[in-house]
């Protein structure tokens, strides 16, 4: 497969925890699978993994044990029933926050290898601004940045976004809204980070999508099921699908092929 037919590469993060990043990872790995995409979702929050503890997935091998070498990485990805493949992270292992620049290169051509396999590489990035998280963002064809309504979500949103556009001038960057009340709250939400970037970094940010607050995605996380399985026809489930749909029939910007991290 040739680099401009190589998968694409999508980075989900967000500036504080809390805001539900990791469900819309795993909901949107789903979506895009249902409608025929072959996904791998990379829970690569490093040191916080979650998506197996959200999944309700047993131990087993995972990125950890890839960067150090003593796996490759297509024998640490997992089937998931909802039909998408999973490459779990290691949860509580501080030593991976702290990847110096060879590893998060290694950890770029594995990813890009992956790209050539998978039509979506999807990846769970960590909450904040830490270098490791910058570098994977940085590396994506489009990142998409969790925010929700409360006042420190924007802040720090604004931040990650502040932040992409040094690390990868003229990438593909947009805002999915969660949690919100209804679509006209979602916007708004949206519309106050478009006019601070517009305003302050030259150039608004898109929105590729708001998700409703539904009261089944806790129940659904507390059942370690995931929403569009256990769900399938939540609210929130629609928003996600309607999400996936757009960002399968997005192209990815000219010339924003993978750079080194």
């Amino acid at each position: 497969m040739s680099d401009a037919e190589s998968g694409r590469i999508i980075a989900i993060a967000s500036g504080k925890g809390g805001v539900g990043k990791t469900w819309l990872a795993i909901s949107l790995a789903q979506a895009m699978a249902e409608a025929g995409r072959r996904v791998l979702l990379v829970d690569a929050d490093l040191g916080l993994a979650n998506i197996d503890v959200q999944l309700g997935l047993p131990p087993g091998p995972d990125l950890g044990a890839v960067l150090a070498g003593r796996l490759e990485l297509a024998a640490a990805v997992r089937r998931h029933g909802a039909g998408f493949d999973l490459l779990p992270g290691q949860s509580g292992c501080t030593s991976l926050t702290g990847l110096g620049e060879a590893a998060l290169d290694r950890l770029g051509a594995m990813l890009r290898q992956a790209a050539a396999r998978w039509d979506v590489v999807l990846l769970d990035c960590g909450a904040g601004i830490e270098p490791a998280v910058r570098g994977l963002a940085a590396l994506a064809d489009t990142l998409l940045v969790v925010a929700t309504a409360e006042p420190t979500s924007l802040t720090d949103a604004y931040a990650v976004l502040k932040l992409h556009r040094r690390d990868r001038p003229g990438g593909d960057q947009r805002v999915v809204v969660n949690l919100a009340e209804d679509a006209a709250a979602g916007e708004r939400v949206w519309r106050s980070l478009e006019t601070a970037c517009a305003r302050f970094l030259g150039a608004g940010v898109p929105l590729a999508g708001v998700v409703r607050r539904d009261r089944r995605v806790p129940e659904a996380i507390r059942h370690q099921v995931p929403l569009l399985t256990r769900h399938p026809v939540a609210a929130a489930a629609e928003d996600v699908r309607h999400l996936a749909a757009l960002m399968s029939s997005a192209s990815r910007p000219a010339g924003n092929l993978h750079p080194a991290i």
